[in-house]
């Protein structure tokens, strides 16, 4: 079974990503940590990385085709990232994308990353926009279209482990 799991900064898509992992004893890929292993690779913020990527689409192609391969080689995988449920969705059995409002997900990334919480806010919603310019122009994919995914969870109403329950029951139902 291939799940994919997205969602913007701060939804718990990584978290969550990494219990299901667990739970289902699947191996777990993220794109979000490729795209952090290469900032840091480069000695440059996700930041600054990000604005990298703004104008070298190969960076995003690159960290999206490792994702197809690995995927088209695995019956059994967890993906996590913000395009993997639209990118890998001939492979996916199960859609996934975490939601949760702007604040929630700000205070919760203002206490993974020590971060002061107005700059990042402003961070946030810099990176969001960046990656919707470039996903829509690279891939017409619009990431408010929520349509697109087997399940839509909104984070901010359980936790972590209520969440991963949530989508062990879908799985369960679409292997059933």
């Amino acid at each position: 079974m291939i799940i994919t799991i997205g969602g913007l900064p701060g939804s718990g898509s990584t978290t969550v990503a990494r219990i299901l992992s667990a739970r289902l004893g699947l191996e777990y890929i993220s794109s979000g940590e490729i795209f952090r292993e290469l900032a840091k690779e480069r000695g440059v913020t996700l930041e600054e990385f990000g604005k990298i990527a703004e104008a070298d689409d190969t960076i995003d192609r690159m960290i999206d085709e490792r994702q197809k391969k690995i995927a088209s080689s695995r019956e059994d995988l967890i993906v996590e990232g913000r395009l993997s449920g639209i990118l890998l969705r001939e492979y996916a059995n199960l859609t996934v994308w975490l939601k949760a409002p702007l604040d929630v997900r700000v205070e919760r990334v203002t206490e993974r990353d020590a971060l002061d919480r107005s700059r990042l806010l402003t961070l946030i919603k810099e990176r969001e926009h960046s990656e919707w310019i470039r996903y829509n122009e690279y891939y017409g994919v619009d990431l408010k279209d929520l349509s697109l995914y087997d399940l839509v969870i909104d984070t901010s109403r359980w936790s972590a482990e209520e969440v991963t329950d949530i989508i062990l029951m879908a799985v369960e139902l679409s292997s059933g």
